[in-house]
């Protein structure tokens, strides 16, 4: 075992919930986040679209939760999505604050596009970069805060549990932490941790998420015994780049917002066959629409057509996604984008209350990682970013009751007890990856089957066997820490989409194709 060190606060994760936590956490304590890679590698900085919020005299409250209602298929959590949307306009107010340069109109308003299941404009924005203008934003914050250190390339191995000395129940104190340069192994003891590790679209062949997203946070938290809900709604991201060289590039939703139009390679429109909203149709309807007319086309991909609007204002408002097509020989002004769906979300994760704070006394969780009720059977396109924003400062408020007295335990108990650790050699477990990717790939994607279900969870079990050996006998490295968790998770949303026996949201299952009626979550 390597160092311990001891904080008020400690933060896995380095996205918008982590950060947004940090800067309101250190107020109040010391706090220390430790992150993967470096510091603004995370989901947060891939996102192109923008903030959901009401922000517009002419929209209401009441829009955005019925559109979020809608979305997420008769799953949300009331409370939490009606608390979530009346705390969004305090949040942009506060990015602002922080120094976060949203797009705005020539009078100086702020700029509000939309996207797909929204019915009014109320999407908060910069250009099409807006996540990476977030994270720029918040870590400038964050490193002038004298109360937070940062340590990147730390990777969390397990949560740290013990009995609270007070009520004798499980509480989490820290966490074990892998240091990827000095390569040893260390504990990070903490008064309060928040989980917030990212997404887990790495568990698939095809992802809009970085390498990063391997499911950290759920699996640590289910190996903790903390409650987990919703697992079997991933939800597919409808348009993808689809390029022989391009590295599942996302094209953002703001773009159909913006009057872009879903063809086929024959300049056919075929969204309106599928739902009244057409292009801009929730993504579980939209992903499997595309998926339908792929299959009877014989076709690898769909288009998104933006060559009928104004050339010069679709450069303006999406320069990212105009330059990366165009180095790739594609000018969306005058050729239509080939797009298929990837893996792009998790909707479900480890269960919170409204103050973000889990099963477990200390462990609080927040962004992809948690599933708040929020989401239900399918996110809302938008309300993540903004998900995680409002659960990260009702954690810092809830947290900050009782921090004073919370006492950790005597550090004797902090020894690790799993096999050596890391001996300078990588591994890449290249083999292992791939057969979790093309199991969930093959098996677990848009759209389901029972006896697909059955063979992917074969699949997985027993390479789950083969890695438990290996990460209790073999030389500890990020990668099979990784590997561990995607197949920890893997196995996880096998099992919940087996479970679930209905199609709802984003899980459809061609064996249970109606929905099973019961009343809403209050």
């Amino acid at each position: 075992m390597g160092d311990k060190q001891q904080f008020d606060y400690l933060v896995i994760g380095s996205g918008i919930a982590g950060l947004f936590f940090a800067l309101k956490a250190a107020k109040n304590g010391k706090v220390a986040i430790i992150t993967k890679k470096n510091q603004s590698e995370s989901n947060t900085n891939y996102a192109q679209g923008g903030i959901a919020a009401v922000m517009d005299v002419h929209d209401t409250f009441e829009g955005h939760i019925m559109d979020t209602l809608i979305a997420g298929d008769g799953l949300c959590n009331e409370k939490a999505v009606e608390m979530m949307v009346k705390d969004a306009p305090e949040c942009i107010n506060e990015l602002i604050g922080i120094g976060v340069d949203f797009t705005k109109e020539n009078n100086g308003e702020l700029a509000l596009g939309r996207e797909g299941g929204h019915h009014a404009n109320r999407v908060v924005h910069a250009k099409d970069l807006t996540g990476r203008e977030i994270e720029r934003a918040l870590i400038a914050a964050v490193k002038k805060e004298p109360n937070i250190s940062i340590f990147e390339n730390h990777l969390a191995i397990d949560l740290i549990m013990e009995k609270d000395e007070k009520t004798n129940e499980d509480k989490c104190f820290g966490a074990y932490v892998f240091d990827r340069k000095e390569e040893v192994e260390k504990a990070f003891l903490a008064k309060v941790v928040l989980l917030c590790a990212g997404g887990t679209g790495r568990i698939y062949l095809h992802t809009t998420n970085p390498d990063i997203a391997t499911g950290d946070g759920i699996a640590m938290a289910y190996r903790a015994g903390a409650k987990l809900a919703n697992l079997e709604f991933v939800q597919f991201h409808p348009t993808t780049l689809f390029h022989p060289d391009g590295h599942s590039f996302l094209i953002s939703e703001a773009l159909r917002g913006f009057g872009g139009v879903l063809k086929l390679k024959n300049g056919q429109e075929f969204m309106p066959c599928y739902h009244e909203m057409g292009s801009l149709a929730p993504r579980d309807i939209v992903a499997r629409a595309i998926e339908t007319e792929l299959k009877i086309t014989g076709d690898e991909c769909v288009y998104l057509d933006v060559t009928h609007l104004d050339a010069e204002k679709v450069k303006e408002e999406f320069p990212t996604i105009y330059n990366q097509c165009l180095s790739l020989g594609i000018d969306i002004t005058k050729q239509m984008i080939p797009v298929v769906p990837a893996a792009h979300y998790m909707c479900g994760g480890v269960v919170t209350d409204l103050n973000a704070q889990t099963t477990i006394q200390g462990l609080y969780a927040c962004g992809e990682t948690a599933c708040t009720g929020v989401h239900g059977a399918n996110r809302l396109a938008s309300n993540s970013l903004l998900e995680a924003l409002v659960f990260a400062k009702r954690a810092v408020l809830d947290s900050a009751k009782n921090l004073d007295a919370i006492k950790i335990p005597k550090d004797d108990i902090y020894d690790q007890p799993h096999g050596t650790r890391g001996n300078g050699l990588t591994v890449s477990y290249e083999k292992e990856r791939l057969i979790i990717q093309k199991a969930m790939s093959g098996y677990v994607g848009i759209s389901r089957n029972n006896a697909g279900l059955a063979k992917a969870m074969t699949i997985i079990e027993e390479l789950i066997d083969k890695i438990e050996t290996l990460y209790f006998y073999s030389p500890l490295d990020a990668n099979l820490i990784e590997l561990r968790n995607m197949a920890t998770v893997a196995y996880l949303v096998i099992s919940a989409a087996a479970a679930r026996k209905e199609s709802r949201g984003l899980h459809y299952n061609t064996d249970f194709p109606n929905k099973i009626n019961y009343a809403p979550i209050k």
